[in-house]
């Protein structure tokens, strides 16, 4: 059994690492495209960012291994495959619960990172991508990658999910985490600047948190920095004004702290 759930999570770590590869490369690729040069110069850093994120792959990889073990030969979690087995009106009703707890987490897992002490042990790591690139989703210390790695493995003990929505609660997550970290806007104007994008986070609002360390915590709603006094609206790219992407001075981020 132990070499069962061992092999489990060493081909879920595989499985993460190639979709962190595919999905960063992929809108790496785009934003050649989209903006040649917009990474230029930054090859040391795209290294490291890579380094990073394929560490954390294992991190994330190893306990949803476990988990799939289980839930295939155990029947551990609440995950479920007939489809007729909840209503269909709550498979998207799962989706958004998944969301929203996962949002919940990040936010204050991710405010918890910024504390000072914190800030120093671990998520300075993310953070040294100045400016990020589509490579640094996943580029974080082992501590915070572990923060990361059990909420969703957590969650399938807990909400029942069929198994298409929960691939599709992690192809969100995937998404997001990249174009997020960019340096530029995937999405149309009329999601980012209009009624929608005052709820939902895009890279423009993320951006801002890289600007100014201190704010804009969440990383698929707008909520819980609106409510906590967090948000500090949109940022913009260097690229918008004509300009080169600044490579923002590093700085500490205690002054920063609500």
């Amino acid at each position: 059994m132990a070499l069962a759930v061992f092999l489990s999570a060493c081909a879920m770590t595989l499985i993460v690492g190639l979709r962190y590869l595919a999905a960063s490369g992929g809108f790496a690729l785009a934003t050649r495209l989209r903006h040649p040069g917009l990474y230029a110069g930054r090859d040391r850093q795209m290294r490291r960012e890579i380094g990073w994120s394929l560490a954390s792959a294992a991190i994330y990889g190893f306990p949803a291994g476990v988990v799939a073990w289980g839930w295939q030969n155990r029947g551990w979690t609440r995950i479920y495959t007939d489809a007729a087995a909840w209503p269909l009106w709550y498979l998207p009703v799962s989706v958004l619960l998944y969301l929203l707890a996962h949002d919940a987490w990040f936010y204050w897992t991710h405010r918890w990172m910024h504390r000072p002490r914190w800030f120093r042990i671990a998520h300075a790591v993310h953070h040294a991508s100045r400016p990020p690139t589509a490579w640094a989703a996943m580029s974080f210390h082992p501590v915070e990658a572990l923060t990361g790695a059990i909420v969703i493995p957590l969650l399938v003990f807990l909400i029942p999910i069929h198994v298409a929505a929960l691939g599709l609660v992690l192809t969100i997550m995937t998404v997001m985490g990249v174009t997020n970290h960019m340096g530029w806007e995937i999405f149309p104007r009329f999601v980012h600047s209009g009624p929608l994008g005052r709820w939902l986070i895009t890279a423009r609002h993320h951006q801002r948190h890289h600007q100014l360390y201190g704010c804009n915590y969440g990383l698929y709603f707008r909520f819980w920095d609106r409510l906590c006094g967090t948000d500090k609206g949109l940022g913009d790219f260097a690229h918008d004004r004509g300009g080169a992407v600044p490579r923002a001075a590093a700085r500490s981020d205690a002054a920063r702290q609500p």
